[in-house]
């Protein structure tokens, strides 16, 4: 193969590896996978998909590939790329790859048109920016293009805008609406693996330290609860009264960000917004104060706002970056402000990827049998698909359900009977 870009093909043999021990904890994916070896229901189609690279993104490919499509992968950030595993795929599965851990801007977008080059079929995303760039720059490209899956939160945002605008040429699949994806992958994926980057780049105690949630959505719940589990004293911030009513209930302490910028000790984002941590908070923080992001983009906090208040920067540690501001306070930006968890740490665990991923193949799968039927909006993955998801899930863990007598499912249908 010559069609590809990565970091250094050496490094192939322990991907595999990985990708492999990955496997072995998505048994969904690979029940999947051997029905599409079987079946090639993705037979002829050319897939372009800008995903984080990581072992559990190999395994998806390997299940579109096995199905009969014809698959590149880039990455969908430029720190989240494991660098053995896009060897991995170019060397051992001969998928083309074009992802380097730490690629500038300017890569980012070459590799983002060497996907567009395929000239795809079906694209899937996670956040948005290929489809971006296949409207803004690409759009010769369209009426080839039956669809695409995304796979967040931020590019679900981003695409629902584009629909609202009229703006949006193809349907797309909101993979992250599915509730086998966001009620699980982002709660208790995130929850976890953004401690994990968090630990890792920082090495710090969580217990006794006041730890700053800004956001609650499924990604914010997970992550404050995992926190509260470390020994942590949580604050949550949030715009909806509603979604904030339920974290005084669940039992987080919520205040406005300026009032817990002057308290935390940890600060993380999960909101999908801009400049959620401005000028105004920096202002205010400790000493010492550590602030990650675990939203897709990393525009939550406002760097550039941090870089002209400092008047030194230093790297401290690996992904800790140290702002010495004029006052001799010293805040630390974590992974340049980028996804903690993939930027420091190795992204959700395989378990719970098997599920997020599973909706990805089964979405494909039906993108291509009924793109016809299909409007140029954005959808949710049918309930169906999300139902034996869950039933596969469960079965793979040894869990059995009840199963309703004909007097129940008579009852449950009935209204006559009464006190």
């Amino acid at each position: 193969m010559t069609n590809y870009d990565v970091k250094d093909l050496g490094l192939a043999e322990g991907g595999r590896r990985r990708i492999e021990w990955a496997e072995r904890e998505m048994p969904v994916l690979r029940q999947i996978r051997e029905r599409f070896a079987k079946e090639l229901p993705l037979k002829g189609i050319r897939a372009s998909a800008c995903l984080h690279v990581t072992t559990e993104t190999a395994n998806l490919m390997r299940t579109l590939q096995a199905g009969g499509a014809d698959v590149v992968l880039v990455a969908s950030n430029p720190l989240s790329t494991q660098d053995d595993v896009a060897a991995s795929l170019v060397t051992h599965y001969e998928i083309p790859v074009y992802a380097i851990k730490g690629e500038d801007n300017a890569t980012y977008y070459k590799h983002l048109h060497a996907a567009l080059d395929h000239k795809p079929n079906i694209t899937m995303d996670d956040g948005a920016d290929l489809l971006s760039v296949l409207h803004k720059e690409r759009s010769d490209l369209l009426p080839n293009v039956i669809g695409s899956m995304e796979e967040t939160t931020t590019g679900v945002i981003r695409l629902r805008a584009m629909e609202k605008d009229k703006a949006l040429k193809i349907p797309v699949i909101a993979v992250n609406d599915a509730k086998t994806k966001h009620l699980f992958d982002n709660r208790y994926g995130t929850g976890q693996s953004t401690l994990d980057g968090i630990i890792r780049s920082t090495n710090i105690l969580l217990a006794g330290r006041n730890f700053v949630v800004a956001g609650y959505g499924w990604c914010g719940r997970g992550l404050a609860d995992r926190a509260r589990g470390m020994g942590a004293n949580v604050i949550v911030t949030e715009i909806d009264p509603m979604v904030a009513l339920e974290a005084v209930m669940d039992g987080f302490r919520v205040m406005p960000m300026i009032e817990a910028a002057k308290v935390g000790d940890i600060f993380c984002t999960l909101t999908g917004d801009i400049n959620v941590l401005d000028a105004h908070h920096f202002a205010v923080m400790k000493d010492g104060a550590l602030i990650a992001n675990s939203g897709h983009f990393n525009v939550e906090i406002n760097i550039p706002a941090l870089e002209g208040m400092a008047k030194t920067k230093r790297l401290v540690r690996p992904f800790v970056e140290e702002y010495q501001l004029p006052d001799g306070r010293r805040l630390h930006i974590l992974g340049e402000g980028r996804l903690i968890n993939l930027a420091a740490a190795e992204g959700h665990p395989a378990s719970v990827m098997d599920m997020s991923f599973a909706n990805q193949a089964l979405a494909t799968e039906y993108l291509y049998l009924n793109y016809k039927n299909l409007d140029k909006k954005v959808y949710s993955v049918p309930d169906v698909i999300d139902r034996e998801i869950a039933r596969l899930k469960l079965m793979a863990m040894g869990v059995s359900l009840d199963v309703l007598t004909a007097e129940q499912v008579h009852y449950l249908n009935s209204w006559e009977e009464g006190t």
